[in-house]
């Protein structure tokens, strides 16, 4: 054997080597060694190794010693007791000559390289048994940042050898079946970035929240990445689509949110580092560029095809030279663990009401219980089984309460702060980042925690009932007709993705317009008409902006671009404001544009105000937002569909329009549909496919218009029927013509999903696909089955 390594620098260590270094540190090795050629930039450093922690137990009797207090542990002794002991053995004796002087010399190379006099360094743990597949002791140990000197160095890592011997990571090895003593810990030693003078964060190669796989999410705040890490801010959320980061003609970012970003950690003047209040301007302002976002993205993209998985980095950026880091690098550990085809979904079955509460939902499922609020983590027999845990942060020493929780709700956080990432492995329902909890929950009191109704989690007052579906994607037939999905909330779509739907049939702009951009478009582009209330409101909204149509823009861009990139590569077809003139007024600054109609539902509606004096300014920005999305991020499967065109010459008109917006049909594989909605669809049938590649029929609109019934009245509920003989026929008639001239035929509702009769209709009009609410997508498409099979065994009949 050769002479005791004691110290390596991260240029002479690889992925192979975690036995020796933890997995921390061998990622560090890896990253600098194999990845500077994708341009990856890792900060200096070396690492203690496993033969020095062996070297530290082995003097002065300490393996006896830890030894002796884990044989009192398995006797009954209390666990906080036998920890505090433990490490006061570690903090009792320095560390032995040959490592202290090893760790000392490597500092002092790191200071000559670095052109810097006792450089500031990050002290972290690393374990040897870390980042494993069956287990994660990430996070258990400590972590000093802003480390200057060397006796500060020293100090620190003295400190980190007894962090392996904290309660929660004694407790962790006791329930995995670790030996205590045959798990090392490696120290890293790493120079600093400034990232206290600009920002840090962490990026994920995956969607946290729902495993999609084709995006990386990066989280940003400004200061030291702790405060990303523990939870204690709400970070900017940027998210990139993965197989646009190929071009570089494109940009990948398709959707950017702004969080409070209440506080950042910068260097102590005199210790470590401090927490202190961030300034108003920086709250409200991006921590990242989208070039910077997309730098970033590159190097995650890089570092997931070497290591071959899903990984979790942070990074940190230098405020002094505004160069990226990756500061550390491991493999994600919980969505790529899901390989199970088994859909699981959580509904309430009653209206819910106002919540007491709502922020980010973390989980998809629904919890309740008890409140139980707490500001410091207590002894398990005071948090009883299944209550729910309210408090404004978590960090790793609440973990055992967290896994007697139902659900979980914090004042602070983000979707990758501590909370969430713990409750995701634990399966438990998270609420986070809601700003008031602690305030406005009662301990004691009954609630229904629901991270079931899309991208908000909520708090509901009472033991609400609910129900849990379980669908096994693997039994799901497959068919000859398309079964596509209907979606509205582009924050809820990725969590579909492991559907095997053939696309999106029906994106509804109105949701976004409304919950995203919030404003009326023409009251952007004319603030002069609004009053000083509503005025002062969009200031507001659109501070930063000094396009305000582009504000517009942006935000509708980045609600089509998560729908078109839940499906990416097969079709999504996204279809134009189809607001309603008193459903228009309704939005921020809409009343001094909108006419008041007597029947709005056969009025100023679809395609007849895209070319009109009174709203063609605000369709050109839907035409931008469009161009954006497929020409600027590439997403090309998005197809344009737009709504209740009555006559050729509207059509005519529409088409020009676009064109003017650069969005000519047929160039870039620009494909625009058209709604069947209304009879002179179905009766010019053949002309309108001159002008539109495809037809998707609106059955309550077709239904409405065809039977002169309002489709809103009580009164006339018993006429309104799809499956009235005018309709079904108008339905066969509308698919044979279109098919005649090339055009395919789809149909977008619920009725297919409460009536397998009527999907039986459709599939024997030949229609090409249909296009249900993602929780109907499993039922729906059996029915389909069902009916293609009766066809083709005769029991059917096809009629022309």
């Amino acid at each position: 054997m050769g002479p005791t390594r004691r110290v390596v620098p991260f240029t002479e260590l690889g992925r192979s080597d975690v036995g020796r270094v933890g997995g921390k540190n061998a990622s560090l090795g890896e990253m600098t060694n194999r990845l500077g050629a994708a341009g990856l930039r890792v900060p200096p450093g070396f690492a203690t190794t496993a033969e020095a922690y062996e070297e530290l137990l082995a003097g002065r009797g300490l393996r006896d010693s830890v030894e002796e207090q884990i044989d009192r542990l398995r006797q009954g002794a209390p666990l906080d007791e036998v920890g505090a002991a433990i490490r006061s053995f570690f903090l009792a004796q320095p560390l032995p000559p040959p490592l202290r002087d090893a760790v000392l010399t490597a500092y002092e190379r790191l200071a000559e390289e670095s052109g810097r006099e006792a450089p500031e360094v990050a002290v972290r743990s690393s374990a040897t048994a870390e980042d494993l597949p069956e287990a994660s002791f990430a996070g258990q140990q400590e972590t000093f940042l802003n480390v200057r000197g060397t006796d500060a160095l020293l100090e620190a890592c003295t400190r980190c050898y007894a962090s392996l011997f904290t309660d929660r990571a004694i407790d962790y090895r006791e329930r995995m079946g670790f030996d205590h003593l045959t798990v090392a810990l490696s120290v890293g030693v790493q120079l600093m970035v400034r990232s206290d003078l600009a920002g840090a964060g962490v990026a994920f190669t995956l969607d946290p929240e729902s495993g999609f796989p084709e995006v990386i999410v990066v989280s940003a705040a400004w200061g030291l990445g702790e405060t990303v890490v523990s939870g204690q801010v709400d970070p900017d959320e940027y998210t990139v689509f993965k197989p646009s980061t190929k071009d570089p003609a494109l940009n990948p970012v398709i959707d950017v949110r702004i969080g409070s970003k209440r506080l950042k950690t910068v260097y102590a003047d005199t210790g470590l580092t401090r927490t202190l209040d961030t300034p108003d301007a920086e709250r409200h302002r991006r921590v990242l560029t989208d070039a910077e976002v997309r730098e970033l993205a590159g190097w995650a993209a890089a570092v997931e095809e070497h290591y071959g998985c899903p990984m979790d980095l942070e990074w940190a950026k230098d405020g002094l030279t505004g160069e990226l880091w990756i500061v550390q690098a491991r493999p994600e550990t919980v969505q790529s663990r899901r390989r199970s085809t088994t859909l699981r979904r959580c509904r309430l079955t009653v209206a819910p009401g106002e919540p007491l509460v709502e922020g980010i939902a973390v989980g998809e499922a629904i919890g309740q219980g008890p409140v139980v609020a707490l500001d410091t983590p207590v002894d398990l027999d005071r948090f009883p089984q299944g209550g729910v845990l309210v408090t404004r942060i978590t960090d790793p020493d609440w973990e055992p309460v967290m896994k007697r929780a139902s659900a979980i709700v914090t004042d602070h956080g983000g979707r990758t702060s501590h909370a969430a990432i713990v409750s995701r492995e634990l399966g438990v329902p998270a609420v986070v980042g809601t700003g008031n909890g602690t305030r406005v929950l009662r301990d004691g009191g009954l609630v229904t925690v629901s991270c079931a109704e899309g991208e908000r989690g909520r708090v509901h007052d009472g033991l609400l009932a609910y129900e849990e579906i379980l669908t096994d994607l693997a039994e799901l037939p497959s068919t000859h007709t398309r079964v596509m999905l209907n979606l509205a909330d582009p924050s809820a779509a990725f969590r579909w993705w492991r559907l095997p739907a053939d696309g999106v049939g029906l994106a509804r702009l109105e949701f976004i317009v409304a919950h995203q951009v919030k404003v009326h478009p023409m009251a952007l582009l004319h603030p002069e008409r609004l009053d000083p209330h509503d005025r002062h409101v969009i200031d507001r909204l659109t501070e930063g902006y000094l396009d305000r149509g582009q504000y517009f823009v942006e935000r509708l861009a980045h609600g089509i671009a998560r729908i078109a990139a839940s499906r990416w590569p097969a079709p999504v077809v996204v279809r134009t404001s189809d607001f309603k003139t008193n459903e228009y007024a309704k939005l921020l600054g809409g009343r001094p544009f909108e006419p008041d109609e007597a029947n709005p539902m056969i009025g100023w509606r679809g395609a007849s105000r895209y070319y009109s004096d009174g709203y063609r300014e605000g369709f050109a920005l839907e035409c931008r937002a469009l161009r954006r999305v497929r020409e600027e991020m590439g997403l090309t499967n998005v197809v344009v569909m737009i709504p209740f065109c009555r006559t050729l010459g509207e059509a005519d008109q529409v088409l020009t329009v676009m064109a003017e917006e650069g969005l000519v049909r047929g160039e870039n594989g620009l494909r625009v549909y058209v709604m069947a909605e209304i009879p002179a669809n179905v009766i010019l049938a053949e002309d309108f496919a001159e002008r539109f590649d495809g037809f998707s029929i609106g059955s309550n609109d077709l239904t409405q218009l065809t039977l002169g019934v309002d489709r809103d009245s009580e009164a006339l509920a018993h006429v309104f029927d799809e499956r009235d003989p005018a309709v079904v026929r108008s339905v066969r008639a509308l698919a044979a013509r279109a098919h005649a001239v090339g055009r395919p035929v789809g149909l977008c509702g619920q009725r297919p999903s409460d009536d397998p009769a009527f999907t039986a209709i459709l599939v024997d009009a030949g229609l090409d696909s249909v296009s249900v609410a993602p929780d109907s997508f499993a039922t729906v498409k059996r029915h389909v089955a069902r009916a293609e099979a009766a066809f083709e065994s005769g029991a059917g009949r096809r009629e022309e």
